[in-house]
């Protein structure tokens, strides 16, 4: 039996509306800044991590590439209510950037590594990994350097700054695995 293509189109669509509308959301909730470098701690970081854990890797980057569009154009749907080309450009640009590779990544290793593993302890260890990865790996090295550049200050000071999100950011790939791993045992075609 085929599918009906304008009607998977539909779904797809659906999906990065709502996931973008997820992120966008955790922005409600403000920013909580370090002083160490000015990147803040949001919870935005979860629904990205989320986008691709659950939605696979090109609807996952597509939610968070529409959350990104739509803030650098003006709309306030950052943490602290920020947006504009200034966020694009200043310090937490290329964190921004990072959200588009980071749920491409884990989208990518859920689809085609982490569902196809047997076992709940060898799922959740490899979900894990994935969201460490595409979360926290692929997002800082798009952020630091960014920061580096856009501030003057040194590429390790600008990595010893973003130390600070590490303990956050493992409490949300927990999360996302966590959350992820349930959703995809009770809905198996979602990443169909």
């Amino acid at each position: 039996m085929s599918r009906n293509p304008s009607s998977s189109q539909t779904k797809n669509t659906v999906y990065i509306a709502v996931f973008a509308a997820m992120i966008a959301a955790m922005g409600l909730l403000p920013p909580i800044t370090l002083g160490i470098i000015p990147v803040p701690i949001t919870l935005q970081t979860l629904g990205v991590m989320l986008a691709g854990a659950l939605l696979g890797p090109w609807r996952g980057a597509m939610a968070s590439l529409v959350v990104v569009v739509l803030a650098v154009a003006g709309l306030p749907l950052l943490s602290g209510g920020r947006g504009g080309l200034a966020v694009l450009l200043g310090p937490t640009g290329g964190y921004l950037v990072g959200w588009i590779f980071g749920s491409l990544v884990i989208g990518a290793l859920f689809k085609y590594w982490v569902l196809r593993r047997t076992g709940n302890t060898a799922r959740f260890l490899a979900g894990l990994a994935s969201v460490i990865i595409g979360g926290i790996g692929v997002i800082y090295l798009c952020g630091v350097p960014w920061t580096s550049v856009a501030t003057g200050i040194d590429v390790g000071t600008s990595l010893i700054g973003s130390a600070a999100f590490l303990p956050g950011d493992l409490f949300k790939a927990v999360v996302t695995t966590l959350v992820a791993l349930t959703v995809h045992r009770s809905y198996r075609g979602l990443m169909s």
